[in-house]
């Protein structure tokens, strides 16, 4: 069965951030449009895509610190009350806060609470993204699961430290990343940027350098996952997770910032959406 077709907001898409530069560049103001014209089951893909970052707070929340990234789904205050009684998280994220805050109580039997939380909060929303109905967000966090994994497992072998703590979830990526002391892992006919990954996480110095390099792989990745995607919600998420690397880097440093945001609208431009 066809998915919904967005001709008119994919067609549209360039004019929510084509500017001069990025001073008017307003992510936010982007996902609440494409919130407002999707169905209900593909607005759930957006959210769910977005979800990443709603469990990035809720570690910082639980940490105790201030940082808060506008990109989740929900406000601080927001996060705050999900902790205390989730009703809006998606249900295995739901079940990892209730197994922590309570060991001992029905949500613990699905859950492993040995596990340091962070993993398993973030093993529960790569679960989430692999059943979702959209293509892309399951194919996309599978990518972005496995990137992170590695760059995890090299850093903490770096710093002396056994790559199995880091790895988040199972397959056999994390299987290979767990067990294996070859300096690629193995994983160099399994995961085709891994060489470039590992270049930008080990021999990289530049800490801004080395960022941008890992983010253009993930860029270049959600290019690809779309290439055969024109009107569905599969091209917009696409589309959205570069949004958000713009977003990262126009915070982070403004001239990179500048310099993806211009290959995201020549991106848009040359992909002639309306004759295809």
């Amino acid at each position: 069965m066809f998915g919904s077709q967005y001709y008119c907001l994919v067609a549209g898409l360039r004019e929510y951030t084509l500017d001069a530069d990025t001073k008017g560049f307003d992510p936010a103001s982007i996902v609440a449009d494409i919130l407002g014209e999707v169905s209900a089951k593909d607005a759930a893909a957006v959210r769910l895509l977005y979800g990443y970052y709603d469990c990035e707070n809720i570690v910082s929340l639980r940490a105790g610190r201030a940082a808060h990234n506008p990109l989740g789904n929900l406000s601080r205050e927001e996060l705050e009350e999900e902790i205390r009684t989730p009703r809006r998280l998606p249900r295995r994220i739901a079940a990892v806060l209730e197994a922590y805050a309570d060991p001992e109580g029905e949500a613990a039997e699905e859950v492993d609470v040995a596990r340091r939380f962070e993993p398993a909060l973030f093993a529960a929303y790569y679960e989430e993204c692999a059943r979702s109905s959209s293509r892309f967000l399951r194919a996309w966090s599978l990518f972005d699961r496995n990137l992170r994994n590695v760059a995890a497992a090299l850093a903490a072998r770096a710093a002396g430290r056994a790559p199995e703590e880091a790895v988040v979830g199972g397959g056999d990526v994390a299987e290979q990343l767990r067990r294996s002391s070859a300096a690629d892992f193995g994983l160099r006919g399994e995961l085709p940027y891994v060489d470039a990954l590992i270049a930008a996480v080990n021999d990289e110095t530049n800490l801004v350098e080395k960022e941008r390099k890992i983010d253009l792989i993930r860029w270049n990745e959600a290019v690809e996952l779309a290439t055969f995607d024109y009107f569905d919600i599969d091209a917009i998420l696409s589309y959205l997770v570069r949004v958000n690397i713009v977003a990262r880097w126009t915070r982070l440093d403004p001239a990179q910032g500048r310099a993806m945001f211009e290959r995201l609208v020549a991106e848009l431009d040359g992909r002639q959406l309306i004759e295809k």
